[in-house]
């Protein structure tokens, strides 16, 4: 694993660069208000032409990001095929749901060589693509490459301390990304593992709400350490079976990523365990939420995905079964601490079962 970082020159005026940023969630705003500040031109594209109208003559994007202003260069607007034209790197933050066909739509408007990065932390249903995997399949004359890591959206933009890593196999791009948001609030750290770093990032969502769950049952903080480790020791097993890296899991998008997820009330998965470990129906849960939890849908694909190719996963199984099956939350915790003690780091002792 290939690990640096590009502090911020603040003594020399940088270049600026012309950026999009597709989605106008709240992680796309963080990533637009990180770029506006450090100097460079924002084409910041959002579907909602009332949501284009606030941000323009408000500077904020109120329903995602209240109270933040939104400093610098940054130009709204619903026009992608415009975004994309004016930009020399495009950060995609497109639900998964939507992702592909948002960039099959308009995979005319990228140019050649352009550099296109992942923002987005999920799997599309069929087939099991990453979004890295839908940019090589629809605009394969692009470079591409995704930014992953522990970065609640909400601490960025108050310019809280925070690391993110870059994952793409081309350095010009890795380094463009760190030139482009790397600044005295936000690290940004590179990595060759594509596959692994955007996995891991899909992955912890399922644990956030494990994690969500176990706080509204107010289990201790032993259980807590217990759930958080046997997670990343099952994410790894998984994603080391799939063709990752194993190391990328002890870094910032692996074990980094977990942990913020899984102990903070900011972290949207983690909200919705624990509306349903306090008795909300899931619908419910999602509901007032009000936004995208990505692992409720990564959950139903990696739990089919685990059963067709033989990967032992118990906390993914057991959250299954609470949230879709109507399982008793603490009868599968009981089952969960029934099972086999197995070994505790993957990769040092073989399994002794299976299953």
């Amino acid at each position: 694993m290939s690990e640096q970082s590009t502090p911020r020159n603040t003594e020399a005026a940088a270049p600026v660069h012309d950026v999009a940023v597709l989605g106008g969630g709240s992680f796309g705003t963080a990533m637009a208000k990180v770029l506006g500040e450090n100097g460079h031109r924002v084409h910041f594209w959002m579907r909602g032409k009332a949501q284009a109208e606030e941000i323009l003559s408000t500077r904020i994007n109120s329903r995602y990001m209240p109270g933040i202003e939104l400093t610098g260069d940054i130009q709204p607007t619903t026009d992608l095929a415009d975004a994309v034209s004016k930009a020399e790197i495009v950060f995609v933050a497109i639900p998964s749901k939507a992702f592909r066909a948002v960039i099959r739509e308009n995979s005319d408007k990228f140019r050649d060589e352009q550099i296109v990065i992942s923002l987005t932390k999920g799997i599309e249903e069929h087939g099991f693509k990453l979004m890295s995997e839908i940019l090589q399949e629809e605009i394969p004359r692009c470079r591409t490459g995704v930014l992953s890591g522990p970065n609640l959206a909400g601490e960025i933009v108050n310019r809280d301390l925070t690391a993110t890593v870059i994952a793409a196999k081309d350095p010009d791009v890795r380094r463009s990304v760190q030139d482009l948001l790397g600044c005295e609030y936000f690290r940004v750290y590179a990595n060759v593992d594509v596959y692994g770093v955007e996995l891991a990032g899909a992955l912890k969502n399922i644990y956030a709400i494990v994690a969500g769950l176990a706080s509204a049952l107010e289990m201790g903080e032993n259980a807590k350490a217990m759930l958080i480790t046997r997670g990343l020791a099952e994410m790894s097993r998984f994603a080391v079976s799939l063709g990752a890296n194993p190391m990328t899991f002890m870094g910032l998008a692996g074990v980094g990523d977990l942990i913020v997820t899984c102990t903070s009330s900011k972290s949207r998965n983690f909200r919705v365990g624990y509306a349903v470990g306090q008795g909300q129906k899931l619908d419910d849960a999602v509901a007032e939420l009000g936004q995208v939890a990505e692992g409720i849908y990564t959950l139903k694909l990696v739990k089919q995905k685990a059963e067709a190719i033989g990967i032992y996963m118990p906390l993914v199984r057991g959250l299954y079964e609470i949230l879709y099956d109507n399982a008793s939350i603490k009868a599968v915790i009981n089952s969960l601490m029934m099972s086999v003690q197995n070994s505790d780091v993957e990769f040092i002792l073989p399994r002794t079962i299976s299953q």
